[in-house]
């Protein structure tokens, strides 16, 4: 296992480099840039347009993306000291070491432009926030979907299973943000419910104590994004834990337990859930990579301060280090998914072997 883990990972590198290069090569080719935004303005002024060129040229905003690329992926300290660059100066005459960048191989992501602070730190900021939206929401979605994908085989053809049915395809078919949109407007605007207007917390708490509460403290700011983002995942769950359900119950195995004179309960959760949850391993990889990468649509509608919602703040006001930050964390965590996945498959399966 430990040799299959290591060539994955091998595997892994080549990807992530052109997973980078590519993004790189797109966001290059938009229009645009960190430079109209800094130059506008209403009325222009030929003051702070030459402002405006002195800061891109500081930043390096003006080199030939592969240069740019290169600074990013390696740093620009190896640069100024074989001389390639040379470091601005600061008001006090002395070099100025703030532009100083390490590389994204030395885990330095740069500083974004928007915020003029570490991405990473701004990273670390939202994750807090992310996990507990993506792990609320994950839990929700397997602890509902997965009995309701066991039980439904078992009345097949019954009011619970074509209610299940029906829900699940309105849960696949209903997009994300009006089922949150409509929440949104029935609890909080028509019902007055004040925690069902969005937030992670209360503002005002939050002013005084300089910081949401502690999580046990605010949990009804999680329902409302919680039932929005596992509507989905119960209704992804439940049907393909059904279908898997139902070709399992048809095997060999199943009608020999039966035939041995084991119980109905045995023969279903002992013998059948087991065996159907090996699809199900499929989407465990990709259901981490959710619960960190964030869900721009529903943080941007409720208002709660994730990755999701900075990423898309990110990309509409062109912050390119918080941009392929974001991108470089999505496919390493992409990586690591799909081999959570093969993983699991031998946890699940015991047949399987590496």
């Amino acid at each position: 296992m430990f040799r299959h883990i290591f060539r994955r990972l091998a595997q892994a590198i080549p990807t992530l480099f052109g997973v980078t290069l590519l993004s790189y090569m797109i966001m290059a080719a938009a229009p645009g840039g960190p430079g109209t935004l800094m130059n506008y303005s209403e009325k222009p002024n030929k003051n702070a347009q030459a402002q405006v060129d002195k800061n891109i040229e500081r930043l390096g905003l003006n080199d030939p993306w592969p240069i740019q690329y290169l600074v990013w992926l390696t740093g620009n300290d190896w640069m100024h000291a074989v001389g390639l660059k040379n470091l601005d100066f600061d008001k006090d005459g002395k070099p100025d070491k703030s532009l100083l960048h390490y590389g994204v191989l030395r885990l330095d992501f740069g500083k974004s432009f928007k915020y003029k602070r570490d991405v990473s730190d701004l990273i670390g900021e939202r994750i807090t926030a992310t996990l507990e939206l993506g792990i609320a929401s994950l839990i929700v979605s397997i602890c509902i979907g997965v009995p309701i994908g066991i039980l439904a085989p078992i009345w097949r053809g019954g009011r619970f299973d074509n209610f299940t049915r029906v829900m699940a395809v309105l849960g696949s078919a209903v997009p994300t943000f009006w089922f949150g949109l409509l929440l949104l407007s029935f609890f909080g605007l028509t019902l007055g419910i004040a925690w069902a207007r969005g937030g992670r917390c209360d503002l005002n708490a939050s002013a005084r104590n300089r910081g949401c509460p502690p999580i046990y403290l605010r949990l009804e700011y999680l329902i409302m994004p919680t039932i929005v983002l596992s509507y989905g995942g119960i209704a992804g769950y439940s049907r393909y834990m059904r279908t898997a359900m139902l070709d399992t119950i048809n095997s060999d195995y199943i009608r020999t337990a039966r035939a041995k004179g084991l119980t109905n309960r045995a023969v279903w959760f002992r013998h059948a859930a087991r065996n159907a949850m090996i699809p199900l391993a499929t989407f465990l990889g990709p259901a981490l990579v959710g619960v960190l990468g964030g869900a721009p649509i529903s943080e941007q509608i409720f208002s709660w301060p994730g990755l999701g919602k900075f990423l898309v703040d990110a990309v509409s006001g062109r912050d390119y280090p918080v941009v392929m930050a974001s991108v470089l964390i999505s496919a390493v965590l992409t990586v690591l998914a799909f081999l959570i996945s093969d993983l699991a498959y031998a946890v699940v399966d015991p047949r399987i072997r590496f």
